[in-house]
């Protein structure tokens, strides 16, 4: 896998690791690359220790043994994610995701009514240390992070909005949301109170645009958020 800044290696999340058992849902696959749809919960690389070794990759990896690792989603966050089936494949993707190429687009549920009903966050951030991996925003020594919302709909309790990251770090639309004041609903790390108290991380990868390695053709996945 190419390794940037933005694909930091997963934390470590104790013993109270508990992924869901579903059987894996391929959305497409050929003869370069296998398209899957996470289960919230799930890792997406093995954590530290062997009570953490089960990950989407190791579910990938029994099916389809040459496949290789391309980027990461958190753990929490359900959605679209990319393998490579060759090497080829990975290094040609590897770099449309180092050089931001590649487009994603995630459906989040938040709360209160977000307006105005587009926009745009920009603030940089720079991991917590004392408490990671939680990030925050450091105007000063933060790096840049860009995220364009669009609100699909929205009552006074909550809002369902789309959001198009146009940069990559860890945690950006979890800590993007939270500072507009409206957090990502079932957020362990970045919502409080009611915002807090929900199944799972209300944030979903719907699409993935990328070109494809064989070609260079420009290609689209998606996956129905299911809240």
């Amino acid at each position: 896998m190419t390794r940037t800044p933005d694909t930091p290696p997963e934390p470590d999340i104790g013993s109270a690791y508990d992924p869901p058992i579903e059987p894996l849902v391929v959305i497409h696959e050929d003869h370069e690359v296998l398209i899957v749809d996470k289960p919230a919960g799930l890792l997406s690389v093995p954590g530290k220790g062997e009570h953490l070794a089960d990950c989407l990759l190791a579910r990938v990896q029994e099916a389809y043994p040459m496949a290789l690792l391309v980027h990461r989603l958190d753990r929490d966050t359900s959605g679209v994610m990319v393998f490579a089936l060759t090497p080829h494949a990975q290094r040609h993707l590897g770099l449309q995701f180092e050089k931001r190429q590649a487009k994603k687009t995630y459906v989040a549920r938040v709360r209160g009514r977000l307006e105005p009903t587009t926009g745009t966050v920009d603030l940089p951030l720079i991991v917590d240390w004392p408490n990671r991996p939680r990030q925050m925003v450091d105007h000063e020594n933060g790096r840049q992070a860009v995220t364009d919302w669009r609100v699909l709909r929205a009552d006074a309790s909550e809002s369902r909005v789309r959001l198009m990251p146009k940069t990559g770090r860890s945690h950006q639309l979890r800590v993007h949301m939270q500072a507009l004041g409206h957090p990502i609903l079932g957020d362990p790390f970045y919502a409080e109170g009611e915002a807090r108290d929900h199944p799972r991380l209300m944030l979903h990868s719907e699409t993935l645009q990328f070109r494809h390695p064989d070609g260079g053709k420009g290609v689209r996945y998606s996956a129905k958020a299911p809240f």
